[in-house]
């Protein structure tokens, strides 16, 4: 099925023929800055919080609570979100909402300084900033196509995501502790300030607002969403594609709630060896953004970003098999580095696809759409795989997994959407 004003992109990425990489001049380079400073800040607060979480209480109900905060949002606002995403000016809503959240944090901050920090607040913060950020990723999908050329949107992508994943498994991370040296409320302070940077750098951008067609008469956000999710749902190499990764969410769901018991208990290795997986996943996905783009090849297009995306989840099939089955820490740190760099591929050309295929003026609801379906499979995986570790055993999460990577693949395959262009 084809849809009237989406398919741009598409005949002129698959008319170059090889991707390219974006050029930062043009605004490519502060959004990647603003993207990288954001994501460095948001790392901080989320190794902080769950230590802070910890001095405020010891009930595992409301520790747990302070992480279901930050999910829960998408499944309730994510589509309305995506909705007022299509509805505004992007590059405004974007650092409106970043100052929005700075100020939070700020806030926040000084809550934590001066003593007055509770778990009630902090549940209250988790989910108000994920809230936030349904609008702001929404609008930050939209806005790329506008400041690369369609032949660049692959490697648009890949740098936005490997330098999200270096600023925050290498550069923040580590730094955590260092911060709480200082004091409690350091890294939270941090993570205002770069909000704040991040919102400077997007209000820099000097580019015109989007031409939209005038909506139709009495047309609400109810109806515009229903509008996304049809639209979604028609396009047959998307909807394939949304079903697909929502399975393997199920499965990162049931393989990240219970990595740790897989390396400490299963594996043996202890904090250790758990920070080394970890790192190995973390390097795999910086090198997966630096090679992603490649793996569409020349043609391409549609074919070529699911010719990608099946590559990606067969060799991830693979190394979780290993990791579920051999009992060596080397095979867990080499399987999670693979398991990381096809990760990104996937992510990669999976969301170049949806810009590419998008119509105009659409793009935010149909990212909404597919964000909220296939976030929705995580809580259900982590379920799963908590019962599965208690019932046999801490490595058959990680079979499990990969069984629903198998059948995400299968189900991809099967459905022949690599013939739509």
């Amino acid at each position: 099925m084809r849809h009237t004003g989406g398919w741009t992109a598409v005949a002129t990425a698959e008319a170059v023929g090889v991707p390219r990489a974006p050029a930062w001049r043009g605004g490519f380079g502060r959004l990647w800055a603003a993207a990288v400073v954001s994501k460095f800040g948001d790392s901080l607060r989320t190794a902080a919080m769950p230590l802070l979480a910890v001095s405020l209480t010891r009930e595992p109900l409301l520790i747990a609570a302070v992480t279901a905060c930050g999910h829960l949002p998408w499944l309730l606002f994510g589509l309305v979100g995506g909705a007022v995403a299509d509805r505004v000016d992007q590059r405004r809503a974007m650092w409106t909402v970043d100052l929005v959240r700075g100020g939070l944090m700020a806030a926040f901050a000084v809550a934590v300084a001066l003593g007055h920090a509770s778990i009630a607040l902090l549940i209250a913060l988790a989910f108000v900033l994920t809230a936030l950020q349904t609008l702001f990723d929404n609008a930050a999908t939209s806005l790329l196509p506008s400041l690369v050329p369609a032949d660049a949107l692959a490697g648009a992508n890949a740098r936005l995501l490997a330098g999200q994943q270096l600023a925050g498994a290498f550069l923040a991370a580590p730094l955590v502790p260092v911060l709480l040296l200082a004091g409690a409320a350091v890294p939270y302070a941090a993570d205002a300030a770069t909000y704040l940077l991040a919102a400077l750098l997007v209000a820099s951008l000097r580019i015109p607002a989007p031409e939209r067609a005038p909506r139709k008469g009495g047309s609400t956000l109810r109806a515009e969403i229903a509008e996304g999710l049809r639209v979604l749902w028609r396009d047959r190499a998307q909807r394939a594609l949304c079903v697909a990764t929502t399975l393997m969410n199920i499965g990162v769901g049931a393989l990240i709630a219970t990595l740790v018991l897989h390396v400490t208990d299963w594996l043996g290795a202890g904090s250790g060896g758990y920070a080394a997986v970890l790192t190995a996943y973390g390097v795999g996905s910086v090198a997966g953004g630096a090679v992603a783009a490649r793996f569409s090849g020349r043609t391409g297009g549609t074919g070529g970003r699911i010719r990608a995306v099946l590559i990606a989840g067969l060799v991830q099939t693979g190394a979780l098999v290993a990791l579920g089955a051999v009992r060596e820490l080397w095979v867990a740190m080499a399987a999670m580095a693979v398991f990381g760099l096809m990760g990104m591929v996937w992510n990669v050309h999976q969301v170049t696809l949806m810009q590419e295929r998008s119509p105009a003026g659409m793009l935010g609801r149909i990212s909404a759409a597919f964000r909220t379906l296939a976030i929705g499979g995580a809580p259900l995986g982590a379920l799963l795989g908590g019962a599965a570790a208690a019932a046999w055993g801490a490595n058959i999460p990680a079979l499990l997994a990969a069984g629903l990577f198998a059948l995400a693949v299968a189900s991809l395959a099967a459905s022949s959407v690599r013939q739509i262009n």
